[in-house]
């Protein structure tokens, strides 16, 4: 497939500015709405104030299309909308995108605060809509020349390759980032990313300069998947503004938090957000889910200035104390919030609150499933 320039150009975006200065801190302290004075891990720390919750339910139908399967998210501060990815394959409807209006105007996040005003088709160089089961798009970056960088998991049952990919803002396919052949599904299963653990998250730096995607657990040939007593050593990809693959990290996922029920239920803990704060530092999120139990999902803070780099090393060593995996800090454990969580796979930066506070939203993918919801959780984040 042929490489291309990103083109991800030095433009500012003030929110993620704004938000990037409140977040640097090492720690952030979640506090229920109602909560008169939000506690800080300490005073040079931020804190952060959970908003509201809203959901839109499983079937809701846009100009044909089921809403829904939304694992990614990223905020256009020009039009003060929200691009929300399903991960739809193209199965129920065409694979696309939605753009969202999320009114936060009066520092809250209530019912009927979510908008979908938008729908647009995903489409190839030529401007053919992507066949069924080709592709499988798991998240989605605004860059500063108002283009959008969306990735997707592929499929390794189908030796289907995930990609990193440009796209315009009418859904048409610009480039095609180069991913190393290491990542493409081998067919005895050995090696590249495995199925549904693949490039889950995508974000852009404030700066624009640089672009980061990484695989939601190891790839088949670095290590084993998260489960309830192993880790799993995944991989985080850095591109440059060109569109070059300049650096690969080590990212350890952590084991699943909860015991499902029966005992031999299914489990999973994976990597599926990133939120760059800078060329070094990224909100990362994992979410993790038991059977009979449910979800949980948790914020940490990446540092990667002093991590190995891996690029073009196509299998890790089983010793990970042979190489430096990326430090991360836990800042947030969203359980702590006593509501239900779905399905947590997106997550990013919104708009200024009128009290000057930075909002942070996350949104869940439902799965298309009449048991789950597309929850909407808003925070506002204060910091030094």
């Amino acid at each position: 497939m042929q490489s291309s320039r990103l083109l991800l150009r030095r433009t500012l975006v003030r929110s993620s500015v704004v938000a990037a200065s409140a977040l640097m801190a090492a720690g952030l302290a979640v506090v229920p709405a109602s909560a008169a004075d939000p506690l800080r891990t300490t005073e040079a720390a931020g804190a952060s104030q959970f908003i509201g919750e809203e959901t839109l339910p499983t079937g809701l139908m846009f100009e044909g299309t089921e809403v829904g399967g939304l694992s990614g998210i990223s905020y256009d501060s020009a039009r003060d909308v929200y691009y929300a990815i399903s991960d739809d394959r193209s199965q129920l409807d065409p694979a696309r995108f939605y753009t969202l209006q999320i009114d936060l105007s009066d520092g809250s996040l209530d019912s009927g605060d979510v908008s979908v005003i938008n729908v647009t088709t995903l489409r190839d160089p030529r401007g053919r809509p992507f066949p069924e089961l080709s592709l499988d798009p798991e998240s989605i970056a605004l860059t500063p020349r108002r283009t959008l960088i969306i990735t997707s998991e592929g499929d390794a049952t189908q030796l289907i390759d995930p990609f990193v990919r440009e796209f315009s803002l009418n859904g048409r396919q610009l480039n095609n980032a180069f991913v190393p052949g290491y990542y493409d599904p081998a067919a005895d299963g050995t090696s590249g990313v495995r199925n549904n653990l693949g490039f889950e998250s995508a974000g852009i730096t404030p700066d624009g300069d640089y672009l980061f995607t990484g695989t939601e657990n190891a790839l088949a040939q670095d290590g084993p998947t998260a489960t309830l007593t192993t880790t799993s050593p995944a991989r985080i990809l850095r591109y440059d503004q060109s569109g070059r693959l300049d650096r690969e990290f080590v990212y350890v996922v952590e084991p699943v938090q909860d015991p499902p029920v029966p005992a031999d239920g299914f489990v999973v803990n994976g990597l599926v957000e990133l939120l760059p704060l800078g060329p070094t530092r990224l909100l990362a999120m994992e979410r993790s889910f038991s059977t009979g139990v449910g979800n949980d999902a948790r914020v940490y803070l990446v540092d990667t200035a002093e991590a190995t780099n891996v690029r073009g090393v196509p299998k890790l060593p089983e010793d990970l104390s042979l190489l430096r995996v990326v430090r991360k800090t836990l800042v947030v454990d969203l359980d702590v919030l006593g509501i239900t969580l779905d399905n947590l796979e997106g997550l990013t930066f919104g708009p200024a609150l009128p009290d000057g506070r930075q909002s942070v939203l996350i949104v869940s993918d439902n799965n298309f499933s009449t048991t789950q919801v597309t929850q909407f959780l808003a925070f506002a984040v204060s910091g030094p």
